[in-house]
């Protein structure tokens, strides 16, 4: 068993992040294939525990840096957290901003140590300071994880206020040796 990210509660994950899964999810995210975006959401849902299922409030996701969503067309994240959503049957909120521009396809292991930079949304009205009311237990989709970057910089801006934050991706690199 993978340990999981510093932040998180527990990550779940459909597959192991191989030669297989890599081009599956290269296809779907590069090669505007929401049908298999949908497919691997469907079935991503099913591993997160019932346990876990039963405390959450709500699915949310780690937002695709802003190029990538432009040369795309979409955020894949996005997709993926609304399919998931509906397959557990809880609401999907946007509940982060990303604040760093880089992406994290391409870096070397220490770049993506250094992971994108999330914010919490604010509530929309006349009082800008107030936060997103959040519940307590929130799953945030991503699709790879391979350092844990990004969920950890995602659990870090949701952790306040005592907030549990659970993951799910689609494929996860396996331990060294495995």
């Amino acid at each position: 068993m993978l340990p999981v990210p510093a932040g998180l509660s527990t990550l779940s994950a459909l597959t192991a992040y191989d030669e297989h899964s890599a081009k599956f999810i290269t296809d779907a995210k590069y090669h505007n294939s929401r049908t298999g975006l949908v497919v691997l959401a469907r079935w991503a849902a099913r591993m997160v525990p019932g346990d876990v299922v039963d405390e959450l409030g709500c699915v949310s996701w780690a937002p695709t840096a802003t190029r990538r969503r432009r040369e795309r067309g979409f955020d894949q994240a996005q997709i993926m957290a609304r399919i998931v959503g509906r397959e557990l049957g809880l609401p999907t909120r946007r509940l982060l901003r990303r604040s760093s521009a880089a992406a994290q396809t391409g870096r070397t292991r220490t770049e993506r140590l250094s992971g994108p930079v999330f914010t919490p949304l604010r509530d929309r009205g006349s009082d800008s300071h107030r936060r997103l009311t959040t519940p307590s237990s929130i799953l945030i989709v991503d699709d790879v994880c391979t350092t844990g970057a990004t969920l950890i910089a995602a659990a870090r801006a949701l952790a306040g206020s005592g907030r549990a934050v659970h993951g799910l991706v689609i494929a996860r690199t396996p331990a060294p040796g495995a």
